[in-house]
């Protein structure tokens, strides 16, 4: 019974491993991505595709030129288009399907290894995070994380209090059909500032965005909306989707703390 159960996970780890790519892009690095679609479209993360142009190593060895098609920061996420045939894709999966304590299997590229596996379990799961108890490092950024029987259901983001907090699949694919509202212009990478609070770094600002006009700055750490911290990843999307022309954003510059009211009109008003 466990010789058949592991031959089973083998196998479906080197199915999700095919489906598993390298990405580098901007000098930041490498991470990880998958292949979403037959067309040559792979989704990763957004702070993992930071420029406009990429690399993509298949786990064949192949390595193409991608172009980044897709692109929002505020979820952390990214679509790259390559133009290649022979792809291994993923299987997607319902996200919202998961149940806490069913086992989940993670794959990318962390620490310079190729395809590494880890397992583990939900820890939660609601429509902004999957949260599973595993372990994931740098270099996990942007790829797959899956239930037991290879169905993708989240894209690997981050690490929070020990726990791999992941973008559900079903949010990956309203991304992809489009369905958010305003952007800031800005490249965010999560990073943990304590226990409860979750700050989004800025790591570039489009010129002529909603962010330069107000007076963003790289280095700049997104931490809350009115009052209220981010826990999530995705928190700002959130606060963005639902806010129809006005967001008091909270801002760690340094040591200082201050809010800046966006809008969008061009007045800045800031305190």
């Amino acid at each position: 019974m466990i010789t058949q159960f592991n031959d089973e996970l083998s196998a479906v780890a080197a199915k999700l491993r095919q489906s598993t790519v390298k990405v580098k892009s901007g000098g930041l690095g490498v991470g990880s991505g998958v292949i979403w679609q037959t067309d040559g479209l792979i989704i990763t993360n957004a702070h993992v595709a930071t420029s406009q142009q990429a690399t993509v190593e298949l786990f064949d060895g192949r390595v193409f030129a991608a172009v980044r098609s897709h692109f929002d920061p505020q979820q952390d996420l990214a679509a790259l288009k390559i133009t290649a045939t022979n792809l291994n894709t993923a299987t997607i999966g319902n996200s919202d399907a998961l149940r806490v304590g069913e086992l989940v299997l993670a794959v990318g590229n962390p620490l310079g290894d190729d395809g590494a596996f880890t397992m583990g379990m939900v820890h939660s799961n609601n429509q902004r995070a999957v949260i599973a108890d595993l372990q994931l490092y740098p270099g996990n950024s942007g790829g797959c994380l899956a239930d037991c029987l290879g169905r993708v259901v989240g894209i690997n983001t981050m690490i929070v209090n020990g726990l791999a907090v992941a973008i559900p699949s079903n949010t990956v694919n309203r991304f992809l059909c489009g369905h958010h509202r305003w952007q800031l212009g800005v490249t965010l990478q999560p990073v943990v500032l304590d226990r409860r609070t979750l700050g989004l770094l800025i790591l570039s600002i489009l010129p002529g965005s909603v962010a330069e006009t107000f007076g963003l700055q790289i280095g700049d750490v997104l931490i809350g909306v009115s009052g209220r911290l981010f826990t999530q990843p995705d928190d700002l999307a959130k606060y963005l989707h639902h806010s129809q022309e006005f967001i008091p954003l909270q801002v760690l510059r340094g040591k200082k703390q201050f809010v800046v009211n966006i809008t969008r009109k061009t007045t800045v008003e800031a305190t």
